[in-house]
């Protein structure tokens, strides 16, 4: 596995090492040794989640103020832009973006430290995105960060207004949410 810090340094973008032939591909998402050793990421991972939605879903910027989750994603069908925020008022960081490209294809997984908010945007025709975090989902911590902020201007690669749930349309801009000390 490669690790590589992305322009904010504790997100960190993995590209394994893939072995292919004429049957298909093997490569190892996860190895626990690896990630402590070249990256220093010690969490231990709790829950798996799954999801799929289609083209020009846009799901959060979502976090949990308490029990908040680090996060390690990939794709395993279509591609998505994703989106890590830094809520973390000591970090030098504190407000910047940083977004990546997943894709089956690519098979790069990011590495979101707890204290981010996530979001992401489908832009194949459907996705399947599967993520392991460092923390159990608890619904009265879930907050939402307006993904449209234009304090944070992301670069959302859009083609048409995107499909959003009413939870994330009721995000809350950076100013206003409830973020990390």
């Amino acid at each position: 596995m490669k690790i590589l810090q992305t322009k904010i340094p504790d997100v960190l973008l993995i590209e394994p090492r893939v072995f292919e032939d004429e049957r298909g591909f093997f490569y190892e998402s996860y190895n626990e040794r690896v990630l402590r050793e070249k990256a220093n990421v010690v969490e231990q991972f709790v829950q798996d989640n799954h999801s799929r939605s289609g083209k020009n879903v846009l799901r959060g910027l979502h976090y949990q103020i308490k029990q908040p989750q680090g996060k390690l994603v990939r794709v395993v069908v279509g591609e998505i832009f994703d989106v890590a925020v830094d809520l973390r008022t000591n970090s030098k960081y504190f407000g910047q973006w940083i977004g990546v490209h997943l894709s089956a294809k690519n098979k790069h997984q990011v590495w979101i430290p707890a204290g981010f908010a996530h979001g992401f945007l489908v832009v194949s025709e459907h996705a399947e995105v599967l993520y392991k975090t460092t923390d159990y989902y608890a619904p009265e911590y879930e907050r939402t960060i307006l993904w449209s902020d234009p304090d944070l201007a992301i670069a959302w690669p859009l083609e048409v207004e995107p499909i959003i749930s009413a939870k994330d349309r009721a995000g809350k801009r950076l100013k206003e949410a409830e973020v990390f000390a």
